[in-house]
């Protein structure tokens, strides 16, 4: 047993030196007090990494099908009214939202940019006052209304009972409704009237759409949009005017949900139109992105980049329709942020490698210190230390 004992004790790596042998220097004490502070300052360093989360990146293929996107936006336009502005949406597989109305809600505001009304989108009810029937005659008692399409009906009992059901018949057949004084359900609710009350006002609209998964467009423009010889155009003579602002703000532009970290780049922008009209262009690349938080939540969402570029027109001819457009575009790369905490192995190892580390490094520094002091001492003993 004392044999096994003996050879234990010849294993120790650490020998003990008696006191009577130490030597306590102030050199030294200066060190050990400078690499106390320095040990507590990385150990607290190193206790906030491991408290706090910390965030892998990592770009995958993105291999989704069938997904939909969402587009949160609020947009203000300080020199278009909400009566005359519509919004479209439309992708390259052929899927097209004309006049989007749903999740959408407008509001008029005056010079000064502060708020007239808040409504969704539309400029109101019919007023019924004796109107004008399908077959030519007024609406009699006790009889039901139906008024014209003015040749834009699909059936033999299709009613146009709203200056908006006439405008929507106009468009799906594909014509431009150019007097809609001559229209008696317009010129009852006061269509024109009310597109020159609103004359000098802005409007804010915000909202969101939920499109295909795919390179596609949405714009803010003037005008009732339709299809015409497979061409896109909005129906501008209603309006009676050469020339539309587009100036506007984005106040909000993202491609889903908020997610830690996210920054949306035209968030804030702002644009002032310097000429009488035009088209103001974004091109976006979206890039599908993944965060998952340390309880495992994970947030389906989209960063993007954004350039843009303006075309203008001269006055009374519209080359380019008036309106802001947003064309996107999908990457193949998706982006995935992890949260995850670092493990106690982790930090038990970090903070062993601090603690060892500093205590060596100050080690060999009050060694060099002393053996240097000590030799000097001597050089200066012996006369020789000049």
């Amino acid at each position: 047993m004392d044999g096994l004992i003996s050879k234990l004790r010849n294993l120790d790596a650490y020998p003990k030196i008696n006191e009577d042998f130490y030597s306590r220097t102030l050199s030294g004490g200066l060190i050990t007090l400078v690499s106390s502070v320095v040990m507590i300052l990385l150990f607290i360093s190193e206790l906030r990494l491991y408290l706090h989360a910390v965030t892998e990146t990592k770009l995958v293929v993105d291999t989704s099908r069938g997904e939909h996107l969402k587009i949160n936006f609020d947009v203000t336009f300080p020199a278009l009214p909400c009566s005359i502005l519509s919004l479209d949406a439309m992708d390259i597989s052929g899927e097209q939202h004309l006049d989007v109305k749903h999740d959408i809600i407008k509001r008029r505001l005056d010079s000064h940019g502060n708020v007239i009304e808040a409504r969704p989108d539309g400029i109101g009810a019919p007023k019924i006052e004796k109107p004008l029937q399908r077959h030519g005659g007024r609406l009699e008692h006790n009889e039901t209304y139906c008024g014209s399409c003015y040749g834009a009906e699909t059936t033999d009992d299709h009613c146009c009972n709203s200056c908006e059901e006439v405008r929507e018949a106009y468009r799906k057949k594909g014509w431009a409704l150019s007097n809609p004084d001559m229209i008696d359900q317009c010129k009852r609710e006061g269509f024109l009237q009310r597109i020159k009350d609103e004359e000098g006002e802005g409007c804010n609209i915000y909202g969101f759409l939920e499109v295909n998964k795919v390179a596609g467009n949405f714009h803010f423009a003037p005008g009732k949009s339709f299809q015409q010889s497979n061409v896109h155009v909005h129906d501008l003579l209603a309006f009676h005017k050469d020339s539309f602002n587009i100036s506007h703000k984005i106040n909000r532009l993202a491609f889903g949900d908020y997610f830690p970290g996210v920054v949306n780049p035209l968030d804030g922008v702002e644009w002032t139109q310097p000429t009488p009209t035009g088209m103001y262009q974004y091109f976006i690349k979206v890039v599908p992105t993944v965060y998952t938080d340390v309880s495992g939540h994970t947030i389906q969402s989209n960063q993007f980049s954004a350039t843009e570029h303006f075309k203008g027109a001269e006055v009374g001819l519209l080359q380019a329709l008036p309106g802001v457009f947003f064309f996107y575009d999908l990457s193949p790369i998706k982006v995935t942020f992890t949260e995850e905490h670092v493990s106690f192995l982790h930090f038990l190892t970090n903070m062993c490698a601090i603690v060892g580390g500093v205590f060596t490094v100050s080690g060999i520094l009050d060694s060099f210190v002393y053996h240097g002091q000590r030799a000097i001492k001597k050089k200066m003993e012996i006369g020789k230390f000049s």
